[in-house]
């Protein structure tokens, strides 16, 4: 099923920001012209995925070129059924009555009175159908413009021109298998955006990393130059709540370019760059040191000193993985450190750290959080540790001076392997890795990553 959005054509838009048409119908002519749009064929773009990048994602494209209604449709699937607790609906209605334009429209549409029947647990409210409103389940407290939700997954994709990827990586595979089921008639080839920042590990027949455009790209057929990934230092709520950000569109110059102009706002530049995989790879990268961050901030009370100490030993670490899986680390030290930064201060792999050091959260209650999706942090700790402790990647101990495998050499991956994934100590052991007195400078793991040849192209499948 399909909710309709009501609107009209004037410059107030739904969240109550003023849209600024300048160049907007422009940009969208010249993305349908490149895509061979005759008039009267609605250029259609879908994401897959309700979660809150996702949601933020297919929002900011309908407040942009929604009203271009007879040129382009904008949708957005989620699966049905997930039914809103009694908690989180009152907490949705709260945030409903603290917003007098949310207020008024939701008054304007007649549905105000199901969310006072959900607060009273009268009714139970479902994700898809609060999505329609404009709520995302996983970000309650930022309303969005309302959104054509569709359900049906094979309505949703099979006439797609673009199809934005806003699963989590751990889902990317299994979807697109079964997209692929309904575009064995397509004529022409979709374009798709990955927005997912997740990696899974391939030991057979060599160790691998294995990205969400590749896991697209072998599930559904899709050539990989019309796949691209979006990524970047942002915070999903604070960008549409008209915050500057900055991403960064990779992939093949035959879309990256034009898409990056299509997506570009006045308070969302999108950059573009040739290196996909990489980029993506270390989107991966920063969740998995954000959650061991939120765990010393928790157990130290929020110590500067020791969230500093963290800080120069997490990144010595990502930097040490980077010059195995770039052949010009240098020029993703910018880009990856921006994207760690932002998680360490807002993102959701961080607050894990923290609820697990709190013991509001534990290990065993799984990576799938109510209110925050998928914590992606939890499986690129296995997956880096996976990869980075096979003996056929060794590289020189600098004190035993013997070969060992990278993981040795990243304490801190280490620890949280044992603490995520093997589950053999509790979240206190992130601090014994701080302290450790025979642990060594985090400077020699640089000057290591440096003066060798490091570098291992078949870690991500290039030749």
């Amino acid at each position: 099923m399909i909710s309709s959005v009501q609107g009209e054509h004037g410059s107030m838009l739904s969240n109550g920001s003023i849209h600024c048409s300048n160049g907007t119908e422009e940009k969208l002519d010249e993305l349908r012209r490149l895509l061979g749009k005759s008039d009267g064929d609605l250029l259609k773009i879908v994401s897959i995925g309700a979660g809150a990048w996702g949601s933020v994602f297919a929002a900011l494209l309908q407040d942009a070129y929604g009203q271009f209604r007879e040129k382009i449709q904008i949708r957005i699937w989620r699966r049905p059924g997930r039914s809103v607790d009694r908690s989180t609906a009152e907490h949705l209605f709260e945030v409903i009555n603290s917003r007098e334009d949310v207020l008024r429209r939701l008054i304007r549409r007649c549905a105000y009175l199901k969310y006072v029947e959900g607060r009273l647990g009268d009714r139970t409210l479902y994700a898809d159908e609060i999505l329609r409103d404009g709520f995302c389940l996983n970000m309650i407290d930022t309303p969005l413009c309302p959104l054509k939700v569709v359900t049906n997954l094979q309505e949703a994709v099979w006439d797609a021109d673009i199809v934005i990827n806003g699963l989590p990586s751990t889902e990317t595979r299994e979807v697109f298998e079964e997209i692929s089921r309904y575009w064995k008639e397509r004529i022409t080839v979709p374009i798709i955006i990955s927005l997912a920042k997740g990696i899974e590990a391939a030991l057979d027949p060599m160790p691998r990393i294995v990205t969400p455009t590749q896991m697209i790209q072998c599930a559904a057929g899709v050539p990989i130059e019309n796949i691209l990934y979006l990524g970047g230092p942002n915070i999903a709520s604070e960008i549409y709540n008209k915050e500057y950000a900055n991403a960064r569109i990779c992939g093949a110059e035959k879309w990256r370019k034009p898409l990056a102009k299509f997506l570009r706002q006045p308070h969302f530049i999108v950059w573009d760059n040739s290196d996909l995989v990489t980029h993506e790879v270390m989107g991966g990268l920063k969740n998995v040191y954000a959650i061991g961050a939120g765990m010393v901030a928790s157990l130290t009370n929020e110590s500067a000193t020791s969230k500093s100490v963290y800080f120069a030993h997490c990144t010595s670490e990502m930097i040490f993985i980077t010059h195995l899986l770039a052949e010009e680390p240098e020029k993703l030290a910018g880009p990856l450190l921006a994207d760690t930064y932002v998680t360490l201060l807002k993102g959701r792999n961080a607050w894990y750290g923290q609820m697990l050091a709190k013991g509001e959260l534990s290990p065993d209650m799984g990576d799938s959080i109510k209110g925050k999706g998928m914590i992606q942090g939890v499986s690129a700790v296995g997956a880096f540790y996976e990869l980075l402790s096979q003996t056929s990647l060794s590289v020189l101990h600098p004190d035993e001076k013997k070969p060992v495998a990278p993981v040795e050499l990243c304490p801190i991956l280490k620890m949280l392997y044992r603490i995520l994934i093997k589950r053999e100590v509790s979240v206190l052991a992130i601090l014994q890795a701080l302290r450790d007195e025979t642990m060594n400078d985090p400077r020699e793991r640089i000057e290591i990553a440096q003066t060798h040849a490091f570098y291992r192209p078949s870690l991500l499948s290039q030749p």
